[in-house]
């Protein structure tokens, strides 16, 4: 039987939390990593909603790939799918990713579900810096959230302009 391939953008690439065989990094071609949906709970509130990372339609996304084995298959897809499926803001799907050898493979994918209520749409940098700042949810300040991923992305040698200076504004505004 077949391996198969998962695609992490965010917090999937550093903490996957399942089992896999190898990880290259990707890319997907027609997505980009986006703060594009409002957390009510993770890193806001209802009342001060933060913004959470998902892959939205328009350009291409580098992230990182992981290669499951055929036996692990049914356990990691109902991890992600508890993970990833809680509201159901990202829907689940097949999608072709270029590996870092230029290999082309098939790897699941959550994209973000566009008519969804939690879809904030496109926002400008000072925006989500607006957004993000001084949310709170469960998980802890949403601060704290983009500033990992924006760090995890650079440590893997992964360029992001538009992170990188949504970052830099969560900096400013906390020193």
């Amino acid at each position: 039987m077949d391996d198969f391939w998962v695609f992490g953008y965010a917090s999937l690439m550093w903490r996957p939390g399942f089992r896999y065989v190898e990880k290259r990094r990707a890319r997907l071609a027609g997505y980009h990593r986006s703060l594009c949906i409002h957390s009510y709970s993770h890193r806001g509130t209802p009342e001060r909603p933060g913004l959470v990372m998902g892959l939205d339609r328009g350009g291409a996304c580098v992230g990182v790939a992981f290669r499951v084995a055929h036996a692990d298959r049914d356990r990691v897809m109902d991890y992600l799918r508890a993970r990833e499926l809680v509201t159901h803001v990202y829907k689940e799907r097949l999608t072709r990713v270029v590996l870092s050898d230029g290999q082309t493979t098939r790897a699941v994918a959550y994209i973000v579900d566009r008519s969804h209520r939690q879809y904030a749409g496109r926002v400008s940098v000072e925006e989500a810096v607006e957004r993000v700042c001084g949310a709170v949810g469960q998980a802890g300040p949403n601060e704290d959230y983009v500033l990992n991923t924006a760090a995890h992305i650079r440590e893997l040698g992964i360029r992001d302009p538009w992170l990188e200076a949504v970052a830099d504004g969560i900096k400013l505004r906390l020193a």
